[in-house]
């Protein structure tokens, strides 16, 4: 398994929002989490991606606890894309070039260009502003940035919420040819066509996993 969940529970304040959950999820996985809003998936993901620590439970990668790994070892491994995509800078340039900058190599011409023409945008994009994006073109970008050195597991947070059908159509695209690299995809969406994606789906709702 490249990931288990051992009675994990997340508590804020006096509310349970993740309540003694147990899964396991095996390398190279296609697994959708569906429910309620507010039920916990987004937590869930958080979890799993180190950016909140459980407050019981245990969470494994690669059968080590996770907090045995250094934030930046675990992000390497494991990837997060938010429902609103973060970018910093000026141009998609500065986004593509800072996994390189974080490896401490120099940034690759090629490579950033090819990840460009997997989502449909030409070679010339590089050096367009973040502030002229679309919605779609902001995400797109922040999902190719996670990609350029190819993570283990792949977590999306409902990446295509409020995107056009196009943009959806290319997301989904390049996320299928990830998996088809044995990547592990774990995804919370609302999106039929997404869920159909899926080999696994899951429903989580308020906090636990419903059987």
């Amino acid at each position: 398994m490249i990931l288990s969940l051992k009675n994990v529970g997340y508590r804020v304040k006096d509310k349970d929002i993740i309540s003694n959950f147990s899964l396991d999820i095996a390398t190279g996985a296609f697994l959708t989490i569906v429910g309620p809003s507010g039920g916990g998936k987004s937590t869930l993901l958080k979890l799993l991606a180190n950016l909140i620590s459980p407050t019981s439970g245990e969470i494994d990668f690669k059968d080590k606890n996770i907090n045995t790994y250094s934030p930046t070892n675990y992000r390497r491994q494991v990837s997060y894309c938010f429902q609103q995509p973060s970018l910093f800078g000026e141009t998609v340039k500065d986004n593509l070039e800072f996994p390189f900058k974080i490896r401490k190599q120099p940034p690759d011409q090629s490579k950033m260009e090819q990840v460009l023409e997997s989502v449909d945008l030409k070679p010339d994009f590089l050096n367009k502003n973040i502030t002229e994006l679309s919605g779609g073109e902001k995400q797109r970008v922040a999902l190719i940035r996670n990609l350029l050195f190819k993570p283990e597991v792949l977590l999306l947070d409902e990446i295509t919420t409020g995107l056009d059908n196009d943009s959806k159509e290319i997301v989904h695209r390049l996320i299928q040819n990830v998996h088809k690299d044995n990547t592990t995809i774990i995804q919370v969406t609302h999106d039929n066509d997404e869920i159909h994606q899926a080999g696994q789906i899951i429903k989580v709702a308020e906090g636990k996993l419903v059987k």
